[in-house]
């Protein structure tokens, strides 16, 4: 009987089973997962399980009603044709998806220092749960998504809090510094030492040692400097991957090795919409794109071309961003006076093609349609907080 393998048991790996059973796949269907844990849901570990609102983030399946045999504990280590070798011995497979999301980056060294901590899995969020003592001095290493919600928790938890970022403003990588610069006071607001520009020499046990000198105390030290794919399992396979790591797929999210597509964090694929390759790392990907490979996997013929979409929030706001933005667009803001809620977009000619939303979800709501369709939007009408952003098109 025909076997589709599925390597990778977060978000994208289970929403793959679900669809595989969905759209009426009734062969076997084989889950491996490098984790101990069934999969479960990622977004509230910097949330909820740091704030101590819950200790289990686990997404409920019924695995008999899936008929899915489950691996969980098992890690690939490499692919050849019909075959996934694991630690615990080699895996046959008629078909293959692969789904091994990303792996967490640190700091060289890191790993020796007692008291470093990362956040990618459940395990890192209970660790670091029980590190946010009140009074623990926490030093955050990095300003973007992780950093600041990490910082959030941290805070609340009543931990002196310092975080360091080696660019000029949060969010100065996927932002430009018009926006990063207002979220520089949400950090003031919560207490937390905001250090910018500032660039970390060593570390060590109990402290952060910066280039400029400085010396911070810090009984636990968290590293969110990024991800890369957790694809080097398939270093010398025929699945071709880019410099980066990540999978290249087709419009089909097909790789290049027959009888293998791949999903999630770890694929780049093509966009006609944005007339580029692009990766998104982000939950609503992993829960949209397995249902279009699925549906190829079984013989049709759909291509994956999103609308990226994320949301975090920090310092007490949600924060949303829907779509893509490019150098070239111009950046216009929609402001609300002086309670903290506002909204950014970007335009190429009249056509708004992302927006930040703060503490604004209707604008989100109503903006990310207009960023769907491609519609004309009236750049004025836009600026002006008081008109439903449904009311700019042309």
């Amino acid at each position: 009987m025909d076997n589709v393998l599925v390597v990778g048991a977060g978000m994208a790996g289970l929403q793959t089973v679900v669809a595989l059973r969905d759209q009426g796949y009734a062969g076997r269907v084989t889950l491996l997962g490098a984790e101990a844990h069934a999969p479960y849901d990622r977004p509230p570990l910097s949330k909820e399980v740091l704030a101590g609102k819950t200790d289990d983030t686990s997404f409920e399946a019924d695995w008999a009603a899936l008929d899915t045999e489950v691996l969980f504990g098992r890690t690939a280590t490499g692919l050849r044709e019909g075959v996934v070798d694991t630690d615990a011995g080699p895996i046959a497979y008629d078909r293959l998806v692969i789904a091994t999301g990303s792996r967490v980056l640190s700091l060289p060294g890191a790993a020796e220092v007692p008291g470093v901590h990362v956040l990618r899995t459940i395990d890192d969020a209970r660790a670091l749960r029980a590190a946010l003592v009140p009074g623990a001095h926490v030093v955050i290493v990095g300003a973007g998504w992780i950093g600041a919600e990490v910082a959030t928790a941290a805070a609340a938890a009543g931990c002196p809090t310092t975080v360091v970022e080696a660019l000029h403003a949060p969010l100065a990588g996927p932002f430009p510094d018009s926006i990063g610069e207002r979220f520089v006071p949400w950090y003031a607001e919560a207490g937390v030492e905001l250090l910018l520009g500032a660039r970390v020499d060593r570390l060590e046990p109990g402290a952060v040692h910066l280039t400029d000198g400085r010396r911070l105390r810090a009984d636990a030290i968290v590293v969110g400097v990024g991800v890369r794919p957790a694809t080097d399992w398939l270093a010398g396979s025929a699945v071709a991957r880019t410099a980066r790591g990540f999978v290249e797929v087709d419009e089909y999210l097909a790789t290049s090795m027959p009888g293998v597509h791949a999903v999630g964090d770890c694929v780049e694929f093509p966009s006609a919409r944005y007339g580029t390759r692009m990766h998104v790392e982000h939950w609503d990907n992993a829960l949209q794109a397995p249902r279009v490979l699925v549906a190829n996997l079984l013989g049709g013929e759909q291509a994956y071309d999103p609308v990226p979409y994320f949301w975090s929030d920090q310092f007490g706001r949600m924060v949303q961003y829907v779509g893509r933005h490019g150098e070239g667009d111009e950046l216009v803001f929609r402001d609300a006076g002086e309670d903290g809620k506002w909204s950014a977009g970007w335009f190429a000619g009249d056509r708004l093609v992302a927006l930040l939303a703060v503490a604004r979800p209707r604008d989100l709501a109503q903006g990310r349609k207009l960023v769907q369709l491609g519609t004309p939007v009236d750049r004025e009408r836009f600026a002006d907080p008081e008109n439903p952003l449904k009311s700019t098109v042309r």
